[in-house]
């Protein structure tokens, strides 16, 4: 009887932050990308069309749509969206500025500002989401249009470096291939990032 050698293929999960998309009050869900925003998008298409994609998900946000779509329409694939795969909702903060708001939530994963989401409610739902994915599509490659808060608190559930100064560190767009066995993280690799400087647009 010949022994023979099982390869356990990774799961690839390519988190896409969105691209630049100007900030409008009462459009959270519905604002979508910048000039500059749109230009990125096909960026991001050039740099995931030589890696092996299966799948396209997304938050259901239109900037999160709007940055995988040029890639999806290469490919000839469908975006799939995911409710729970939302940015986080920061809620009231009142006078405090927005960096010193986040900075708190992930000094302390339990608070939450009014109306408002904790690292750890936010961090929960979209992970129950992601761990769904993954043994949905084990062994395939798996683009997810995301924002830069949510992604950071998925991204802490399986390595605990990824925080508040990961999250100041990302730029819009970008690009990251997080390498699974299971529901086990074993690599992660930024592929690409703009030269766009962050701003406070989750």
């Amino acid at each position: 009887m010949v022994d023979r050698e099982i390869k356990i293929v990774d799961t690839m999960i390519y988190f896409v932050r969105h691209a630049e998309s100007p900030f409008v009050a009462g459009m959270e869900r519905e604002r979508g990308l910048s000039e500059t925003g749109r230009h990125h998008a096909m960026q991001v298409k050039d740099v995931l069309r030589i890696e092996t994609i299966d799948h396209i998900l997304s938050s259901p946000y239109e900037r999160a749509i709007q940055t995988v779509k040029p890639l999806a329409d290469e490919l000839q694939k469908d975006i799939v969206s995911y409710e729970d795969l939302r940015e986080r909702e920061l809620g009231s903060i009142g006078e405090m500025r927005f960096e010193a708001a986040k900075r708190k939530l992930y000094a302390d994963f339990d608070y939450h500002y009014d109306a408002g989401e904790s690292s750890f409610r936010a961090r929960e739902r979209a992970v129950r989401i992601l761990d769904n994915i993954l043994q949905a599509y084990e062994g395939q490659g798996i683009v997810i249009g995301t924002h830069g808060d949510i992604m950071t608190l998925m991204m802490s559930h399986y390595d605990d470096r990824y925080g508040i100064a990961f999250w100041e560190s990302t730029s819009m767009p970008d690009i990251y291939r997080l390498a699974f066995q299971g529901n086990q993280l074993k690599d992660v690799k930024r592929l690409w990032q703009s030269s766009t400087e962050r701003n406070d647009s989750n």
